[in-house]
């Protein structure tokens, strides 16, 4: 609130330490930084990426009964998935998965 009623900047220790940020690194390392989080959300399973940012999006506005229920429909679609059988006998043949989206 500060800092928006004020105009005035804060430092980066302060936006973490507020949650406002979700990470710091070194000056000149934020690029990587990101692509190195990006790389990670792609490796993930794109439909279990997908429901979990449309709940997350939705707290910010729905009572927490919708938000469970909106959590479990998108568990169950996600569980009923090519993906979570592909992602399955990934895991047992110990390979990489490769997501479809489906």
């Amino acid at each position: 609130m500060e800092a928006i009623l004020t105009g005035e900047p804060i430092s980066a220790e302060r936006a973490y330490s507020l949650g406002l940020i979700s990470r710091l690194v070194e000056p000149g390392e934020a690029t990587n930084a990101a692509f190195e989080l990006a790389e990670k959300i792609t490796a993930a399973a794109p439909l279990a990426v997908w429901a979990s940012r449309r709940v997350i999006l939705a707290s910010a506005e729905e009572d927490e009964e919708t938000l469970r229920r909106m959590s479990n429909e998108e568990f169950a679609a996600v569980m009923q998935s090519e993906d979570t059988k592909e992602g399955l006998e990934a895991f047992i043949e110990k390979r990489p998965p490769q997501w479809k989206g489906r």
